[in-house]
Formats: structure tokens, C-alpha cells, sequence
């Protein structure tokens, strides 16, 4: 987990330099204002991309959160996968979603 901070945290303040460099030498004709608004937008646009594919892997490596099931109209039934001591334990040390099982072998 630290080392995904520290990578982040090297990552994206480089990827707005290289960006804001970069432009400032292939635009010469745009103002500082300009290059660091690209900049800014283009790194914004990344982190985006990126949670947005960490929030993918996260739901689908979760199943069985909870399972609606309407046997009629009128009547709706919920059905929550119960957990065993030791995978309530397990997700305590993982800090586990809420209701569910949880596969956490991406972390």
C-alpha cells in the first residue's frame, strides 16, 4: 500500500512536469497559463482513467454482496451470503466490504 502512495506520488507530479515541459518546447507560442492548464487537465484525465479502472477491478472481484430475488410482485426477499468466523476474520484484517465476499488477491 506505501508503495503504491510513493509511486503515486512520484507519477503523477512527473507526469505534469514531462507534460508542461513538453508543451512549453512544442508550443513555444502558448503562454505559461496555457501549458499548465493542458498540463493539469491531461493529468486529471489519467487519474480518472485510472480510478476508474481500479473501481472496475474492485467490483468484479466482489460477488455474492447481496442478491435481490423478487418471487413476486407485491414481495421482495433479500438474500445476504452469511460469512464463517474465518473469513469474518480474514476481511477484519483486510478491511473487508460490507455484506459480502470479497476476493482480495489484487491487493
Amino acid at each position: 500500500m506505501l508503495l503504491t502512495l510513493a509511486w503515486g506520488s512520484l507519477f503523477f507530479p512527473g507526469l505534469f512536469a514531462l507534460c508542461t515541459w513538453a508543451l512549453r518546447r512544442s508550443r513555444p507560442e502558448w503562454t505559461d497559463t496555457d501549458c499548465v492548464m493542458i498540463s493539469t487537465r491531461l493529468v486529471s484525465s489519467v487519474q480518472a482513467v485510472l480510478a476508474t479502472g481500479s473501481g472496475i477491478v474492485i467490483i468484479r472481484s466482489c460477488s455474492n454482496v447481496i442478491t435481490d430475488s423478487i418471487p413476486s410482485l407485491g414481495e421482495r426477499k433479500l438474500k445476504v451470503k452469511r460469512r464463517s468466523a474465518r473469513e469474518q476474520q480474514s476481511l477484519r484484517l483486510i478491511g473487508g466490504g460490507i455484506g459480502g465476499q470479497c476476493d482480495s488477491s489484487f491487493l
